[in-house]
This record gives C-alpha cells, sequence and structure tokens, in this order.
C-alpha cells in the first residue's frame, strides 16, 4: 500500500483509531479518512492531526457518509459500544454500523478490510459488550471478506479515556483509590502502541488473513497495574482494598445517575472473570517489537503531547 492510498476508519475517533492515526501520519501516510459520531472526539483529533478528513455521522444509520466508502483501498473497522448500561447502545454501535459497513465494503468493492473484534468472544463472561462483539466477529466471518481479524485484550496507551486512562486521572483527583477484593485479577493489557503496529502490518501485508489473538505477553495482577501507574504517574493517592460486594454497591449506585459511567457493574464482573488468554507470536507473525509493560506505561503517561489529551466518554 502506498502513501496516498485511501484508508478508511469508521469509529476512528476512540483510542485505537487516535493512536493509529499518529502512527499513519508519521509514517507519512496522506489520505485518511475517519467517520465517527462523537464530535467532541472528532474536534480533539482535527486539532491534533489537521490534515485527515474528518466526517460526522451515526454509523448505525445509512445516511451520506457510505460516499467516502467509494474508492477506498482499506478499511479498518474500528467501532465499538464499550460501556455503558442500555444493550440499544451496544447493538446500534457494535451490530448494527457492522452490518452497514460491510454492505459498503462489497458494493464499493474494497479490496482490504481488517476488523478490530476484542478478547471478550473468548471470554467466560456474559455481558452486553461480550455478547454483541460475538456477534459482530460472526457477521464477518459470514460476509465471505476475506480478512485479518485482531482480538486484542484490555488496551491502554495515550488518548485512553477509559481504561488505564481514566483510573490514572481518578488517581489524581482522589486521595483514596479503593481496590474490588483482594484485587489479585490476572490482567494481560496490550499497549496500542503495538497494537496499532500490528494494524499497519495489515495494512501492509494482503495476504495476512484470519483469527488472531493479539493479548499482552506480560499477565500481571490488576493491584500491581494500579502500583505501576501511581509509579508512574507520581501520584498520592492511597491504595486501600475493599470489599467486592460493596465496591458492586458503589458502581450499582453510579450507574442510576451517570447513563455511560467509566465503569459498570458488568465491567466489574469481567474483571473477576478469571479469563487468560492465548499468548501467540505476534511479534514474529507480523514483524513488530514488543514495548515491555513498564515502558509502556511510561510513553503513556509521560509524552510530552499525547499524554495530556483527554478524551471524552
Amino acid at each position: 500500500m502506498n502513501l496516498n492510498s485511501k484508508i478508511l476508519l469508521p469509529g476512528g475517533a476512540g483510542l485505537v483509531g487516535q493512536n493509529l492515526i499518529a502512527r499513519l501520519i508519521k509514517k507519512g501516510y496522506k489520505n485518511i479518512v475517519v467517520i465517527d459520531k462523537h464530535q467532541a472526539n472528532l474536534n480533539i483529533l482535527k486539532k491534533i492531526q489537521p490534515t485527515i478528513n474528518t466526517v460526522y455521522a451515526d454509523l448505525a444509520i445509512a445516511g451520506d457518509w457510505q460516499q467516502h466508502f467509494a474508492s477506498a483501498d482499506v478499511v479498518v473497522m474500528l467501532q465499538a459500544q464499550i460501556g455503558g448500561n442500555d444493550i440499544q447502545d451496544f447493538i446500534r454501535n457494535n451490530i448494527d454500523s457492522t452490518r452497514i459497513i460491510l454492505e459498503q465494503i462489497k458494493i464499493n468493492k474494497i479490496p482490504r478490510l481488517i476488523h478490530i473484534s476484542s478478547s471478550v468472544v473468548m471470554s467466560v463472561a456474559d455481558d452486553f459488550y461480550t455478547q454483541t462483539k460475538k456477534t459482530q466477529e460472526q457477521m464477518v466471518l459470514e460476509s465471505g471478506i476475506l480478512c485479518p481479524i485482531l482480538r486484542p485484550t484490555l488496551m491502554f496507551g495515550w488518548f485512553d479515556r477509559k481504561h488505564l486512562g481514566w483510573l490514572s486521572r481518578f488517581m489524581k483527583k482522589s486521595p483514596v483509590f479503593p481496590i474490588p477484593g483482594h484485587g489479585q485479577y490476572i490482567r494481560q493489557p496490550l499497549y496500542v502502541g503495538d497494537f496499532c503496529n500490528i494494524i499497519i502490518s495489515c495494512l501492509n501485508s494482503h495476504t495476512v488473513n484470519g483469527t488472531f489473538n493479539i493479548s499482552g505477553h506480560e499477565k500481571i495482577d490488576y493491584i500491581d497495574i494500579i502500583q505501576e501507574i501511581k509509579r508512574t504517574t507520581k501520584a498520592k493517592t492511597i491504595i486501600t482494598r475493599i470489599p467486592y460486594r460493596f465496591f458492586y454497591a458503589l458502581l450499582w449506585t453510579w450507574g442510576i445517575f451517570d447513563r455511560n459511567p467509566p465503569f459498570t457493574t458488568q465491567q466489574l464482573a469481567a474483571l473477576i472473570a478469571k479469563d487468560e488468554f492465548e499468548i501467540i507470536n505476534w511479534p514474529k507473525i507480523f514483524d513488530v517489537s514488543y514495548t515491555p509493560f513498564s515502558r509502556a506505561v511510561e510513553e503513556t503517561f509521560n509524552h510530552p503531547i499525547y499524554s495530556k489529551v483527554e478524551l471524552e466518554f
């Protein structure tokens, strides 16, 4: 793929999209189109990367945005509803939007699709996100479109508005940081910088297809992740364990007053689900480097520009 190839990013104003675009721009790619319905995050993206084309649209509803699929060389399907308490949001953003996008790829005979799935399709968890991401991946498989399907685990990095990014901001604001239960829940966090390099590798190689579980190579307890963030950001908060049921009740109460809370009871249940995901040799498969967790955390929270950018929920 050459530097003038048209790269279309549905849902590109989120965590992966913002990181991917920063790296594509650095490599010299010039024709990038982002379609997203989060106006505030689109504005942030346009401010940081003024050369790209941003389109405000709801991907779950057919509209003028579909014209941007014409002459596209590749579609990286990034749109996803990750959190929230309303199942209809997950259906619209993870299923309805996918149906329209797959139709447009076929109609416009776009030669390359890269689908961003999730490790939750292999999870024992049973929440709205897991259910709809499983359905979404099955839709891609049944579409007949030959493509790489990437299943990342929990991601973190620049522009992280939920996950580790939200945790770091909460640390700075609160004198006490609560940990549910004992906190020894195994996580396999994936640095989004590494994941974006995998996507770029897929952009440049049409022979890499199939389903790939992209897990962080280090298995780390949740409480140790929190300790590492505290160390890196020099936060003064006191980390304290509280009973799981009390933590659940606090989240449940929060959800009554916040339609789109940063952390939900379903996500809490997923946290303790004892999932451990396959670790494949993705550095070799995609010819990319692996960034150790401690160094990735350092890059995430201490970049002179990107670490200061906060996306909205």
